[in-house]
């Protein structure tokens, strides 16, 4: 999983706008699930939770393999790039590391 946090620049309202723009078919790689609280890509399997905080957005990235967890984050980071340059101030991001599998010992065969 990877945690993201796009801190917007004061008075900006980048939430309100990102999903205006979702919704009205602007941004038309991106659509919402489950009330907006899902964004989901086209190409890209997997999904991002996104909560609004004063002044930025906390995102979680999920997807069914963590190998495939860059795809979703390097498809949000170009469109704020790209499109919303003037509202977005920064991008933070937390790489969490999957659980460990436990070590399986070996039998000793009986003798």
């Amino acid at each position: 999983m990877i945690r993201m946090q796009i801190v917007e620049r004061p008075g900006m309202e980048l939430y309100r706008v990102i999903k205006r723009a979702i919704r009205s078919k602007d941004l038309r790689t991106f659509a919402l699930e489950r009330h907006g609280a899902r964004v989901v890509h086209n190409r890209y399997p997997g999904y991002m939770k996104w909560l609004d905080a004063a002044g930025a957005i906390a995102c979680e990235i999920h997807a069914p393999e963590p190998t495939e967890e860059w795809q979703l984050l390097s498809a949000v980071v170009g469109m704020l790039a790209r499109r919303f340059p003037r509202e977005a101030e920064s991008i933070h991001v937390q790489l969490i590391a999957p659980p460990e599998e436990p070590v399986r010992r070996k039998r000793r065969k009986k003798r």
